[in-house]
C-alpha cells in the first residue's frame, strides 16, 4: 500500500513533465513543417516577378537586399524598395545555375527547445529545423566584355522556373549545368519508384 501512495504522489509531476515535453515537441515539429511548405508559382516572372534576396553580384544593388527579380522584355531586372532598378541584358547572360540552399529556422526558441530535449532529442529536432531555398547564380558579360556574376536566393521551386524562362528568352547555359539538371531529375525519378 505504501508503494501505491508513492506512485500517486509522483504522477502529477510526471504528467506535467510529459505535457511540457509534448508542447515543446509539437512546437518544434509544427513550425518547420509550416516553414517548409512551398507553393508552386504558376508563373515565375512576368509583370510581378519573384521575391528574391540579392546575395551579391549586381554592382548597384546592396548585398542581402530583398526585392523583386523579374524578366522584362530583353532584360533581367532586380528592384529593391526605394532603389533604382538594376538590370542585365539577357543576351549577355553566359550561364545560369540553380542550386539548393538550407537555412536553420526557429531562432532562440528552437535553440532552447533543442537544448531542453532529453536523450539527445535536440539532434533530431535539428533535422527538421531547416528551411530550403533555391539559389540562382547568373554569370553575365558587361558592355566592356568583363565577366561578372550575381547570386540570388528565392523560395524553393522558383529558381528552376526562372532559369527555364531565361533559357527560353536566349540566355546561354553551360553543358555542365544542363547535365546536372538532368541528373537531378533522374535521381528524383529513381527515388520515387
Amino acid at each position: 500500500m505504501h508503494y501505491i501512495t508513492v506512485a500517486l504522489r509522483r504522477t502529477p509531476a510526471r504528467l506535467l513533465l510529459r505535457a511540457w515535453a509534448c508542447v515543446i515537441v509539437s512546437a518544434c515539429w509544427g513550425f518547420p513543417s509550416i516553414a517548409q511548405s512551398t507553393s508552386e508559382a504558376t508563373s515565375a516572372t512576368g509583370a510581378h516577378g519573384v521575391r528574391a534576396t540579392h546575395i551579391l553580384g549586381f554592382a548597384d544593388a546592396r548585398k542581402k537586399a530583398n526585392g523583386t527579380l523579374s524578366i522584362q522584355a530583353e532584360t533581367l531586372q532586380f528592384q529593391s524598395s526605394g532603389n533604382p532598378v538594376v538590370e542585365v541584358r539577357i543576351a549577355s547572360v553566359q550561364d545560369v545555375v540553380v542550386g539548393e540552399m538550407s537555412k536553420q529556422v526557429g531562432g532562440l526558441p528552437m535553440t532552447m527547445g533543442k537544448a531542453a530535449a532529453p536523450y539527445g532529442g535536440g539532434r533530431v529536432l535539428s533535422l527538421f529545423a531547416h528551411r530550403k531555398y533555391d539559389g540562382l547564380a547568373v554569370q553575365y558579360a558587361d558592355a566592356d566584355g568583363g565577366i561578372h556574376g550575381a547570386i540570388f536566393q528565392m523560395h524553393k521551386g522558383e529558381g528552376e522556373l526562372l532559369r527555364k524562362e531565361l533559357v527560353a528568352k536566349g540566355a546561354r547555359v553551360s553543358e555542365t549545368a544542363t547535365h546536372a539538371a538532368r541528373q537531378r531529375t533522374a535521381e528524383a525519378t529513381n527515388e520515387s519508384k
